[in-house]
């Protein structure tokens, strides 16, 4: 065999791997969301023109420009720049850019805290990773919606199936374990201690008679409700107090 066909030969034999190495492996496959369930998963989580959307894995951009098209703002976040073209291609032609932007980022990078709905379809890998984020730097009541994948034992609080596809919807709840001083308006005053996994709560309410097992005690956001001693508390947790809206008693935290 003369050297020009074995050069031909070798460099035949070798395209295979030169395309492997230049084709980008992606955590996430880019696999896209159909165009019905991306309007379900923005009816779950109730997206309206309020909502600042951001869409983490955004591939073609379809779940932005849909809440786009609800009035919503949007951010779409993917690391594929051929799909971030699309996304750009997109709204352009839907002449939308003035609500929805697409970048080429790191989604674990991306800031999240100003988003009141964050939309996923990730791995469940990916989802637990991305967990502590949206616990944390999510204000409480944002609300979190996942195609497929769940988070672990964060437990949804709703979900939804179309044609053999679930969907999870989570909303981030706000902080109310630890111990309160409860005071009504008449003076009265109890210690209220709350246990918290996740949106889960239980606790005690605990006064002059002693202390009382909270019954049906509910954490959605930052509403929490309960009943003690045959009497229903219902009122909105912030950092450091919780207030009935009725004005009948408030709690300041002391841990």
């Amino acid at each position: 065999m003369d050297l020009n066909r074995r050069q031909l030969l070798a460099a035949t034999a070798a395209l295979p791997l030169l395309s492997a190495a230049a084709e980008p492996e992606y955590d996430v496959p880019y696999v896209p969301t159909p165009a019905e369930l991306v309007e379900k998963m923005l009816d779950l989580a109730g997206v309206t023109a309020s909502d600042y959307l951001i869409d983490l894995g955004c591939g073609d951009g379809r779940i932005a420009l849909a809440a786009a098209r609800r009035g919503a703002r949007a951010l779409g976040v993917d690391i594929d720049p051929v799909r971030i073209q699309e996304a750009v291609n997109a709204a352009r032609f839907a002449q939308m850019e003035s609500r929805v932007v697409f970048r080429r980022q790191d989604l674990f990078r991306t800031p999240i805290y100003e988003a009141s709905v964050i939309t996923l379809y990730l791995l469940p890998r990916i989802n637990l990773e991305l967990r502590p984020r949206l616990l944390t730097e999510l204000r409480p009541g944002s609300r979190v919606v996942s195609h497929a994948f769940h988070m672990g034992d964060w437990r949804p609080e709703a979900q939804e199936e179309l044609e053999g596809r679930r969907i999870f919807l989570w909303i981030v709840p706000a902080v109310a374990g630890g111990s309160w001083t409860l005071t009504e308006a008449n003076g009265a005053s109890w210690t209220l201690e709350i246990e918290q996994r996740f949106q889960e709560v239980s606790g005690t309410l605990t006064g002059p008679s002693g202390a009382l097992a909270l019954e049906r005690p509910v954490l959605r956001g930052t509403r929490l409700g309960f009943t003690a001693g045959g009497r229903a508390f219902a009122g909105i947790v912030g950092d450091a107090s919780i207030a009935d809206e009725g004005g009948a008693w408030t709690a300041r935290r002391l841990t």
